[in-house]
């Protein structure tokens, strides 16, 4: 008999940052309710409760990269738009969030979507051959008008929220075009820009809109007619070029977001800017996405980060959400002070750090508090290339290697980066594991290399093997995977000395991974004909189990503490949790990470599980056996 557990939910998702692009708006779409706001990341579109950033849920049903978001007037759908041109809308009040529509109105890019307050017509725009947008009914996709007047892609477009219905757009063709309808005419061409326009947006009130552009002005204009009232600011109102606008609930003042690292509050009336919000001095501080929803400010940085912006504080935000933007390779815990934090590298060689039931993630290395949402970042520069594997050894250090071909130990207590912790190897790291006595162990390509954790008395033991993986047991014994035979080889220290133990194990394929039970009673192995072995330590590595019900190979491992069970992951999105001593036990999370294979697992107890994978979000998982 085989008693298989369905896990049929999660208690907390820890999403990625929006993907961004140096030059390119990103449009942040908002609940019309005010609790929620979204924005996308490859093929994802990520809901956020905007009180508690904490609380998200993802959709993941495109099967092309996710341009932007924006919910329906009701509240009721989504409407997303990807870059193959289609249109998918989608219900938002259950979870399964079920397909209701689905279109493809232009053959290229989606850059913006708008509805019109009731809910019943919808405006796409982008790139695409034929033509760059659409007007169509959201329940038959009938065409209730055209887009026309622009000789390149379209950046934006806005629909006015109360009759007569006006439209605008705002193309690379440096113009904006005003509409009247439905049925949605040409009217005229508005060529007060000299630059590409980036974002145009009617007031809630529908009375003025405004376009933005590379040339750093903001115009408005009579929200009816489409006629010319004034710029912001005078002749620039900014220095660098403006890529998002967003109107205040009570159509008085707007925001604009900036590449001059600045976010400004305008007021429409007086034409002047009320704060500056001066959001950094690096690149990755431009201001690409601005939304104003209620009381809250938020802007995007070109980082990913999102800034939650302090009208009687402008120089300092009141939060900022950090996270990943690009795929989480590794993962890994550790407790202080009674409380767990998470830690995760990214394709990036960015490492972020969650304390759950919370969030976390980022470009140097981050802390989110799980109770507060509180967040924090390694100082100083880390790894330039992918972070591979990740571990902790006794000196409260985080190992890390990389595709730099560098390992790093970076203090946990001083939370920076330091040229002195890092150790420059000769190969490329492709694994690392860390054990007692500070011993650490990085496998790379063409050797393996065991390193005391002090990086200024390093004690080289190489092995000329090629191996795949490795772990350690206590301070004298470790074993290393080797992909040419599928065999496991078993070493041991003894004083200054590598002594090969002559002993190898027989997996059933080549090994993907391999950890030692924290006890160090039991060897965990996974291999690529789907199969997990534990070796009894005690009784010479003795096969206890051997593990069935992987699809696809499973690529990552954990132990629990409990030290009687671990989870696997694998390239068929599911997890499996296995009870050492009963085989036929077991516990199955199945897509666990709809769009990828999952990267890496880490317990922090016996009952929750984190999972991490190359969709750039991290989930904890409670799992009862």
């Amino acid at each position: 008999w085989c008693y298989e557990i369905l896990f049929k939910g999660e208690q907390h998702v820890f999403a990625s940052l929006p993907q961004m692009e140096r030059g390119v708006a990103k449009v942040i779409g908002g609940d019309p309710k005010g609790n929620n706001f979204l924005y996308t990341n490859g093929k994802c579109v990520i809901i956020r409760n905007i009180d508690n950033p904490a609380i998200a849920d993802i959709y993941t049903e495109h099967a092309h990269p996710v341009t932007v978001a924006k919910y329906a007037p009701s509240g009721f759908y989504i409407a997303s738009g990807d870059a193959s041109g289609k249109i998918r809308i989608w219900d938002t009040t259950q979870k399964e969030h079920l397909l209701k529509y689905e279109y493809t109105p232009i053959s290229g890019k989606v850059n913006d979507i708008a509805w019109t307050e009731d809910s019943k017509r919808i405006a796409v725009v982008g790139d695409g051959r034929e033509k760059f947008g659409s007007v169509f009914l959201w329940d038959s996709g009938s065409s209730v008008g055209e887009v026309s007047g622009h000789s390149k892609l379209i950046n934006s477009v806005d629909i006015r929220q109360k009759r007569p219905y006006r439209l605008v757009t705002g193309s690379d063709d440096t113009c904006a075009s005003f509409f009247e309808g439905p049925p949605f005419k040409f009217k005229f061409t508005l060529r007060d820009h000299s630059q590409f326009v980036n974002s145009v947006r009617f007031s809630p009130d529908g009375n003025r809109f405004a376009t933005a552009g590379a040339d750093g002005q903001i115009v408005i204009y009579d929200g009816t007619k489409g006629e010319l009232i004034s710029p912001l600011g005078g002749e620039k109102a900014h220095s660098g070029g403006i890529y998002a606008i967003c109107w205040s609930p009570d159509s008085t003042q707007l925001i604009s977001a900036s590449g001059d690292k600045t976010v400004k509050l305008w007021d429409v009336g007086a034409g002047t800017a009320v704060t500056t919000f001066k959001m950094g001095n690096e690149v990755m501080d431009q201001q690409l996405g601005c939304l104003w929803q209620k009381d809250h400010l938020l802007s995007i940085s070109l980082s990913g980060y999102i800034n939650y912006l302090d009208k009687n504080n402008p120089d300092r935000p009141i939060r900022t959400i950090k996270g990943h933007t690009k795929s989480i390779q590794c993962l890994t815990v550790h407790k202080s002070e009674g409380r767990a934090y998470i830690y995760s590298g990214s394709h990036d060689g960015h490492i972020n750090i969650l304390s759950p039931p919370f969030l976390s993630l980022t470009f140097v290395s981050h802390y989110w508090d799980a109770e507060t949402g509180k967040n924090d970042c390694f100082k100083g520069k880390g790894h330039s290339n992918q972070v591979s594997k990740m571990a902790f050894n006794e000196a409260n250090e985080l190992v890390t290697c990389s595709m730099d071909d560098t390992l790093r130990y970076t203090s946990i207590s001083k939370k920076e980066y330091s040229a002195s912790d890092v150790v420059k190897m000769d190969f490329q790291p492709k694994s690392v594991s860390a054990g007692p006595g500070g011993l650490s162990l990085a496998v790379c390509i063409g050797q393996s290399v065991r390193i005391p954790h002090t990086t200024f008395h390093m004690s080289w033991y190489v092995i000329k093997k090629y191996h795949h993986s490795g772990a350690i047991r206590f301070k004298t014994n470790f074993c290393l995977s080797s992909p040419q035979d599928g065999k496991v080889h078993l070493y041991s220290i003894q004083g200054n000395t590598l002594k090969d133990e002559g002993q190898t194990l027989e997996a059933k394929g080549s090994i993907t991974d391999m950890a030692y039970s924290n006890d160090g009673a039991y060897l965990a192995v996974i291999d690529d004909k789907k199969v997990a072995t534990t070796y009894t330590v005690a009784d010479g590595y003795s096969v206890k189990n051997e593990f069935y019900g992987h699809h696809a190979k499973p690529v990552t491992l954990a132990w629990s503490p409990d030290n009687e069970h671990f989870a696997t992951g694998g390239m068929d999105m599911m997890v499996y949790i296995w009870t050492v001593g009963d085989a036929d036990q077991r516990v199955k999370l199945p897509d666990t990470h709809r769009l990828h294979h999952v990267s890496g697992l880490a317990w922090i107890d016996e009952h929750t599980l984190v999972t991490a994978s190359h969709d750039a979000s991290v989930k904890q998982w409670t799992i009862t056996y």
